[in-house]
């Protein structure tokens, strides 16, 4: 025997989480801003005549950011599936997983171009993992048991992001008829969910802070909702498409008010989030200017100048963390 007791031996500490377990399916964001920019790139070389070789350089880009997530996304499906289905299940992040489809929709619809066998095969995936999910999600979505804080502009990715995008993936593959439909899915169930999440903002606890970078979202359903809608309906203005570029235009001036609140939630992933919105918002007036609105031609170039700034600063801060080892989370995300 001892004359004393052996010490207790200190817990030891839980172990990191696998990188793999640690990729969120919100990385594909930036394939939408840098696609976005793209489509926007081309407008401008139409209108303006700003050399086309841009638009097909982001193009390969968004490409190159969406195969290096994709190849993530499944590894974290082959060797994380616990974390995986965690987050599927998850009441906020579940959202995300739309942007799988959704980011490669907008990798084809901006390689078509370049390599159009690639582009279609992209847009046909893309549409059918889209179909599949949001059938999936809204199903859960009207089983009930949400919380109220857990309706937040991430809700708009299944069925609004998607609409839209299928809407310009489907008139990109010639479908005009299939992309008005898909428009119509997506403005539909845009003005349902806004409601929804009017009420869970005007009414409930402010969101939290490592949720504030979806309020980006929000700008997105107007702008990319009207560059959807010019691809369905031929590019012609009537006072709808004039009517979703004011209602855009609005959420950008509600966005550069809130910016201060927003931006307590340090930058990461979550922030491509206003990319698609920044994006799809001077795509859109460029492309009413091309059809002769005035107030369209007179404020596209500005609203380009800044999305491209924006979208440059998000990739440069964005590149900056990746070669620091800090773009992915250290931690799985935050429970709502």
């Amino acid at each position: 025997m001892t004359d004393a007791a052996a010490p207790a031996s200190a817990p030891s500490p839980a172990p990191a989480a696998p990188f793999a377990a640690r990729v969120p399916t919100a990385l594909f964001g930036a394939v939408l801003g840098i696609g976005g920019l793209a489509n926007g790139w081309r407008v401008a070389a139409r209108l303006w005549g700003v050399p086309s070789l841009v638009g097909d350089a982001l193009a390969v880009v968004a490409f190159l950011v969406w195969a290096s997530v994709a190849t993530l996304v499944v590894l974290k499906w082959a060797k994380a599936r616990t974390a995986a289905r965690g987050e599927l299940g998850h009441p906020v992040m579940g959202g995300f997983v739309a942007l799988a489809g959704v980011a490669t929709m907008v990798a084809g619809i901006a390689i078509q171009p370049v390599v159009a066998p690639l582009g279609i095969v992209l847009m046909i995936v893309g549409l059918v993992f889209q179909g599949l999910f949001a059938t999936w999600f809204v199903g859960r979505l009207l089983q009930g048991g949400r919380e109220v804080a857990a309706a937040t502009p991430v809700l708009f990715l299944p069925t609004v992001g998607g609409g839209f995008v299928a809407g310009m993936a489907l008139a990109a593959l010639g479908l005009r008829d299939a992309s008005a439909m898909a428009f119509g899915i997506g403005f539909v169930t845009w003005l349902v969910i806004e409601g929804v999440i009017w009420q869970r903002l005007l009414h409930g606890p402010a969101l939290p802070v490592p949720l504030r970078a979806s309020m980006g979202i929000e700008m997105a359903p107007p702008a990319v909702g009207l560059v959807a809608y010019l691809a369905a309906n031929g590019g012609s203005v009537d006072i709808l498409a004039l009517v979703l570029f004011g209602v855009a235009l609005l959420w950008a001036a509600v966005a550069i008010r809130n910016f201060g609140w927003v931006s307590e939630q340090p930058f990461g992933a979550p922030w491509w989030a206003w990319s698609f919105g920044v994006s799809a918002l001077p795509t859109g007036a460029m492309r009413l200017a091309e059809a002769g609105a005035p107030t369209a031609a007179l404020l596209a170039p500005g609203l380009f100048l800044v999305a491209n700034l924006i979208i440059g600063l998000f990739a440069g801060r964005s590149l900056a963390m990746i070669l620091r080892g800090t773009y992915v989370p250290p931690a799985p995300p935050p429970q709502a």
